[in-house]
């Protein structure tokens, strides 16, 4: 059923503009100012703040058990808190294992309530032009690239690595492996001076865990705009705040950190979730999302 979400204070980075969303099909078909001659029902939403819903990374689910330990994690760690997708990683030792620990992941996540994407976690030394035809096969929108030796990455045959990527460029993301602030930081920095060198795709930073990701880090896996964008063609899936005179000055990015006890409702592809205190949990909802082209959007950084 077509029905349109009008006057909605709609927050995009940090910023706030009223329009109007015509829904069709659990999709967002046009996006206006206003639609005076249309006669279908109507939601006035001027009263909330509405931004897309957040995309968290989890680097390893624990070993949940019951569906009870299922409903509370994913309940408390993700959907109060107006995250509906979530980032993951499966570690592989040997690529041999790529596929059997790939399937394992989604075989447990069968009756997740939130849609997931899968990266994958590899030691640097499995950093190869043959693991990466086959990550490239298996749709891998992101690389996590263990890091324990400056010098193993310094010598790594980047060119190749490089041309591998290509045209799928998943990026590679670093997961710094020294304890040592001062190695930390040296290892970083290599990183850093070595994929903008060599012009690999790869973010510059590690990833922070179960934190709401930027909109520039989701464009750089080719999550957004599949996910937490509210766009013509995009999924109706959002969250409403309860507004208050702070909160019109903060980042999209913030709201989940700051605010989450005036999130007022959840909508996961057009199906309320979570409204007040209330959440509708559907296990098995979640779906595994599919990433075409990573790197395909960019935000200036």
């Amino acid at each position: 059923m077509a029905y349109i979400i009008e006057n909605a204070n709609i927050v995009s980075g940090d910023t706030i503009k009223e329009s109007s969303l015509f829904v069709e099909e659990g999709k967002i078909s046009t996006l206006k100012t206003a639609f005076p001659r249309y006669k279908h029902m109507r939601m006035n939403a001027n009263s909330f703040l509405l931004t897309p819903i957040h995309v968290m990374y989890d680097s390893k689910f624990p070993n949940l058990g019951s569906h009870l330990n299922q409903k509370c994690y994913f309940t408390e760690e993700y959907i109060l808190k107006g995250t509906t997708a979530v980032l993951t990683s499966v570690y592989v030792h040997f690529e041999k294992d790529l596929k059997t620990n790939i399937k394992r992941l989604k075989t447990n996540l069968l009756n997740s309530p939130i849609d997931y994407i899968i990266g994958v976690r590899i030691p640097l030394r499995l950093l190869t032009t043959s693991f990466l035809l086959k990550s490239k096969q298996e749709r891998i929108p992101a690389l996590f690239i263990e890091i324990d030796s400056v010098e193993e990455l310094k010598n790594m045959p980047w060119g190749w690595i490089r041309e591998a990527m290509f045209p799928y460029n998943s990026p590679l993301i670093p997961v710094i492996k020294y304890e040592q602030p001062s190695e930390r930081t040296l290892a970083l920095k290599t990183w850093k001076m070595i994929v903008k060198n060599e012009k690999i795709p790869a973010l510059l930073g590690e990833l922070p865990e179960k934190q709401n990701l930027s909109r520039s880090i989701l464009a750089k896996i080719g999550i957004y705009p599949l996910k937490a964008a509210i766009q013509i063609g995009s999924e109706l899936s959002y969250n409403l705040y309860l507004p208050g005179k702070e909160i019109i000055k903060i980042e999209e990015l913030e709201l989940n950190d700051y605010h989450k006890e005036r999130l007022a409702v959840t909508v996961h592809k057009g199906t309320v979730i979570r409204a007040g205190d209330e959440v509708m949990y559907r296990p098995g909802a979640g779906e595994h999302v599919l990433i075409k082209t990573p790197s395909y959007f960019t935000f200036g950084d």
